[in-house]
């Protein structure tokens, strides 16, 4: 860690950051030269930093605050290391850090860690998930009253139609996507494809499958804080939240995973399109836990306008064969690369959380042998199946109360991520809908 900053000498100061529930970057700003000191020693702040509100504020009837004193942990680097802020204009370095307590035993609330006890269930059992993400967000001029697609840098233009698979709207911003797959390079962020989406100025960005669960999680994270601060460069917004447009789909952060097993060999390969008992298993898990898991997938009060019938985002309990309108998929392709697609998630969620819910829920799958219903055919928003909740205080309940999520996610955190999301239900009550647009347009 120390070399890089070696070999980036213009580097004048470091961030050092972690994840809060929300998936907000927590942390401060330290001149480069005491950069050893919080590589060696790390950084301290409060306990309760990574469960703040939205707006990053104290929960106010959270047990860690006045009644434990609003204690510090230590904050450590992760194993990513320096890595440049391609969106700033000063030479600037992010460090990403993660909460552990005095002794040095993980801290039970910091996502993070969440991610990391549920990768080491599958490594005892001699398995390793195999992560893709694939991230949609929107170009947005917010500049006025009313939020738009900004100009095109090459024509000067307003699009105001949706242009799905559109080579002219991914040309219409060339050089944003240009200097965003730079600033992937110079990050290590495995930027693959882009498209442009059903949505007024909505694209999307697919970072490749990756044998490091908790990487993948890092590559969400960064890439979201990545694309948010470059759009500023570049004179206009991006945002990641569930729907800014109520006319229009919204952003998902679908994610597709698959199993390897000791020898390297997927253990949903069945040599045909079916899959194996494993993949079964697993998918049974997923839809088991998807009703309680809500929360996680849609954390926030404009997620539930994403979730909506006939707009893109499923709203049944279900599961197919390359099917788009079901929770959960099973793409077609090579059976070498049989894998299960969770489709739930907007792209507000915080990634370190949705990634622990999914292998968490398939890996209880797998280990309960569940069998799932069958398979659904056809458009599922017009079949009799059970729904996700519809509703953000029903989300919050069920999460709440899970027995199956409290298998796999720390009691700690389930507790601070209910406290976090009742306050935010609670003032969010108070907001106007231009208001609370403009709450989720920067921070998610």
């Amino acid at each position: 860690m120390k070399d890089y900053l070696r070999k980036h000498p213009q580097v004048r100061t470091i961030r050092v950051a972690a994840a809060d529930l929300n998936g907000q970057a927590r942390g401060k700003r330290i001149p480069a030269r005491y950069a050893d000191k919080a590589v060696k020693d790390g950084t301290r702040f409060p306990f309760s930093v990574l469960s703040l509100d939205i707006w990053g504020e104290d929960i106010d009837d959270s047990p860690m605050v006045f009644e434990q004193g609003d204690q510090d942990g230590v904050l450590k680097p992760t194993e990513r290391g320096f890595m440049p802020m391609p969106w700033l204009e000063a030479p600037t370095a992010l460090l990403p850090i993660w909460m552990f307590r005095e002794n040095g035993t993980p801290y039970e609330g910091d996502p993070r860690h969440a991610l990391n006890a549920v990768v080491k269930q599958y490594k005892k059992r001699g398995l390793t998930p195999v992560v893709a993400m694939e991230l949609e967000f929107f170009l947005i001029d917010d500049s006025g009253k009313t939020l738009q697609v900004p100009s095109s840098p090459r024509s000067g233009k307003r699009r105001k139609a949706a242009e799905t698979l559109s080579i002219r709207a991914l040309d219409a911003f060339d050089t944003f996507f240009t200097d965003l797959y730079d600033a992937c390079e110079a990050m290590d962020i495995p930027a693959d494809t882009s498209t442009s989406e059903t949505g007024l100025g909505q694209f999307e960005v697919n970072l490749m499958h990756c044998d490091d669960a908790l990487r993948a999680a890092d590559d969400a994270w960064l890439f979201k804080m990545l694309v948010k601060g470059l759009a500023r460069r570049h004179g206009f917004a991006a945002s990641f939240m569930a729907k800014p447009y109520k006319e229009y789909s919204g952003s998902g952060l679908h994610t597709h995973f698959s199993v390897l097993d000791e020898a390297g060999d997927n253990i949903f390969d069945s040599g045909g399109p079916k899959g194996t008992a494993a993949l079964k298993h697993a998918v049974a898990g997923c839809l088991a836990a998807m009703s309680d898991s809500t929360l996680v997938f849609a954390p926030h009060e404009n997620s539930y306008e994403r979730l909506v019938p006939d707009k893109h985002a499923p709203t049944a309990i279900c599961w197919g064969y390359e099917n788009r309108t079901a929770a959960v998929r099973i793409p077609a392709g090579s059976p070498a690369a049989r894998r299960i697609e969770h489709r739930v998630a907007g792209g507000d969620v915080n990634p370190y959380l949705m990634l622990a819910t999914i292998l968490g829920a398939a890996l209880i799958g797998m280990e309960d042998e569940m069998e799932p219903p069958s398979p659904v055919t056809g458009n599922a928003y017009a079949m009799d199946l059970p729904q996700i909740p519809a509703t953000w205080d029903a989300a919050i309940e069920a999460f709440e109360h899970s027995d199956m999520l409290s298998r796999f996610l720390p009691k700690e955190l389930i507790r601070n991520f209910v406290l976090t999301k009742r306050q935010e239900m609670h003032y969010i009550a108070e907001l106007t809908p231009e208001e609370r647009v403009e709450l989720y347009l920067d921070t998610v």
